[in-house]
């Protein structure tokens, strides 16, 4: 673990940012440029597949150029550095007009990924950030490690939950049957991560990951007008589309989801 102050690639670190499943990420800078995210594996994690991911995550997001999707600026073999957001997650948001508005953004960046032939396979709160200057920058969409080019034959998963490359509170039910993503697939988890900015809690909740599996693959997505007074029956609809067990039951594009639940909740 670096410290304030040690070097690194020719960065010097500022301080801990965050730690993922096998990375930490820090704040640094070089020289007199601008701060960066550095994202860095750890020791333990620093095998051919883990080395392989964090390569394609960094050629994967710096073909994508767009205002809502965090740009990547350097990387090395154990390594890459991209922009920094220092709003943190954006369920730190407090008003719900900031919510959708964010929801909105990334919903836009989704659609612009899957135009581009990417489907991002891991979209959740923690993976979007937001500026402190929210009207300024808005959300940012980062963690393409687990995206899928579309054209290129999905590897097989394997039937126990820790072989998904997905994150199960928001995994759509192809990811978890090991079918092929598409950008359907997205606009599930932008539908999850739309109900735990609403309600405080992802849709679907299980002391297992079986259990999760199950009300993924089983289950109809929660009814939120039951629980909260505010949240009209118009968008337990508008849910239940964007969370079809059957991606191609769901709506076109993520911008209509959006849109959609936009209109029913303002």
């Amino acid at each position: 673990m670096l410290r304030p102050g040690d070097s690194f690639a020719d960065y010097v670190v500022e301080r801990i940012l965050g730690r993922g499943g096998n990375a930490m990420v820090y704040l640094a800078h070089r020289q007199s440029e601008p701060g960066v995210a550095l994202k860095i594996l750890t020791d333990d994690h620093r095998d051919p597949a883990a080395i392989e991911r964090l390569h394609r995550e960094f050629e994967i997001a710096r073909g994508l150029q767009h205002p809502h999707i965090a740009a990547m600026f350097d990387h090395g073999p154990t390594w890459l550095a991209m922009q920094y957001v220092d709003g943190g997650s954006v369920a730190a948001l407090a008003s719900l007009a900031d919510k959708l508005s964010a929801l909105a953004q990334v919903a836009e960046a989704l659609d612009y990924v899957h135009h581009n032939g990417v489907v991002h396979c891991d979209v959740k709160p923690t993976n979007i950030l937001v500026a402190k200057s929210f009207l300024d920058v808005g959300a940012v969409l980062i963690d393409f490690g687990v995206a899928h080019v579309m054209g290129e034959q999905s590897p097989p998963v394997a039937a126990r939950p820790s072989h998904v490359q997905a994150s199960l509170p928001y995994a759509a039910p192809e990811l978890l049957t090991g079918s092929t993503p598409s950008p359907a697939t997205d606009e599930y988890e932008l539908a999850c991560t739309a109900v735990e900015l609403i309600a405080g809690a992802p849709p679907f909740t299980a002391a297992t990951p079986m259990g999760l599996f199950d009300r993924h693959l089983h289950h109809p997505p929660p009814r939120l007008s039951y629980r909260i007074d505010w949240v009209p029956r118009a968008f337990d609809s508008i849910l239940a589309k964007a969370m079809a067990k059957r991606p191609e039951s769901r709506y076109q594009t993520c911008t209509e989801f959006v849109r959609l639940i936009t209109r029913a909740l303002t």
